[in-house]
């Protein structure tokens, strides 16, 4: 019986490429070779789409990009081809795909953008569609779907580029609503990259000149003193959460370098949390992913304050799958270690493809 021919997509034109390549690297060793063929697609941070296939372990250190062995790739559009055309030689070959696992985390992977391609190319793919990954990396875009179904979530306002001649009159009116501190986030940028904490005015228009250099649009919100909490979903048409995990940030919150790099935050699966608020976290993250259209996984972050009231904080569509990331290790307490996890995230991502189709 022919293997299923899997596709991992990783690296891209994103602030998060390094982590990419870190997570790519965890989810290709867990694919089972028993079952799978697996096809290394990456993409460099100028935007060049190169078929890899050299070894895995040259990926995580970005060495693959050197490979002589590389040759340019694309995915067709068109259904007819069912998979990625490259160009070796002079010549063209085509390779056909049954499933496709991006890994690409951030800007032009997580955001709707090749889950749109793949969709035209009828390719099955692990993860949330376009519109949900769309929705999902717009934090203006989550916070008003939130809203709107009754899922709290930290008071919020946004800053436009358009607005950068009237930047001092919007950081004040701001300010003056939600006070300070707040926190300042690039609208679509995901992984705490160009977020800052923001104690006075002057900080808060620093903050918002520095998510600007990320993204056009900039989210502003205010301050949430209370424990970090995430949750794991997992599935299609009856989803369901894993246990409710808890960080101890090292640095003042959870920032990129203590996601991807040092690791120096404490994690704690499950959470110091009671089972009443545990069983309410997870019932809202449930909801969250059904009203944002999410399918296949997404980790949902949760704020806990002191007088036990619950903020969700940010939904991810395309989490990290590196050694310390928690979306794994969550799945992994329900006791889907990471090869069991990546099997049934294909299996499931090629049984949804085949009911829409």
């Amino acid at each position: 019986m022919a293997k299923t021919r899997v596709a991992v997509i990783f690296g891209g034109v994103s602030s998060e490429h390094d982590v990419s390549l870190i997570s790519a690297t965890n989810v290709i060793n867990s694919i089972p070779r028993d079952k799978y063929d697996v096809i290394c697609i990456g993409i460099t941070r100028k935007g060049r789409w190169l078929y890899f296939p050299g070894d895995v372990n040259e990926i995580a250190s970005g060495a693959w990009e050197k490979n002589p062995d590389c040759a340019a790739a694309i995915i067709s559009p068109d259904p007819i081809h069912k998979g990625i055309i490259t160009i070796e030689n002079g010549e063209t070959y085509t390779k056909k795909i049954d499933v496709v696992f991006p890994v690409l985390h951030g800007r032009n992977g997580e955001d709707g953008r090749l889950q749109g391609l793949l969709e035209m190319a009828r390719l099955p793919f692990v993860g949330c569609g376009t519109l949900s990954s769309a929705m999902c990396m717009d934090k203006c875009i989550t916070h008003t779907v939130l809203d709107y179904n009754g899922i709290r979530t930290a008071k919020w306002a946004s800053v436009c580029q358009k607005d950068i001649n009237r930047l001092d009159e919007k950081c004040e009116e701001i300010g003056d609503t939600l006070g300070f501190p707040l926190f300042v986030k690039p609208a679509n940028a995901g992984s705490s990259v160009g977020v800052n904490k923001a104690s006075n005015l002057e900080q808060l228009k620093d903050a918002v000149q520095i998510a600007f250099s990320h993204d056009s649009k900039v989210v502003i919100e205010e301050y949430i003193k209370g424990r970090e909490l995430e949750v794991a979903v997992f599935g299609y048409d009856a989803p369901f959460a894993s246990y409710v995990g808890e960080i101890e940030p090292a640095a003042d919150f959870y920032d990129y370098d203590d996601k991807y790099i040092n690791g120096s935050s404490k994690l704690y699966i499950p959470a110091r949390i009671n089972e009443r608020q545990s069983d309410e976290i997870r019932k809202i993250a449930v909801e969250a992913y059904q009203a944002l259209g999410c399918k296949g996984l997404s980790r949902v972050d949760f704020f806990l304050t002191e007088d036990g009231i619950i903020y969700l904080n940010e939904i991810n569509t395309l989490p990290g799958f590196t050694s310390i990331s928690m979306y794994p290790k969550l799945m992994e307490n329900l006791g889907m270690n990471q090869s069991y996890l990546v099997d049934k995230l294909i299996e499931q991502a090629m049984e949804n493809t085949e009911r829409a189709h």
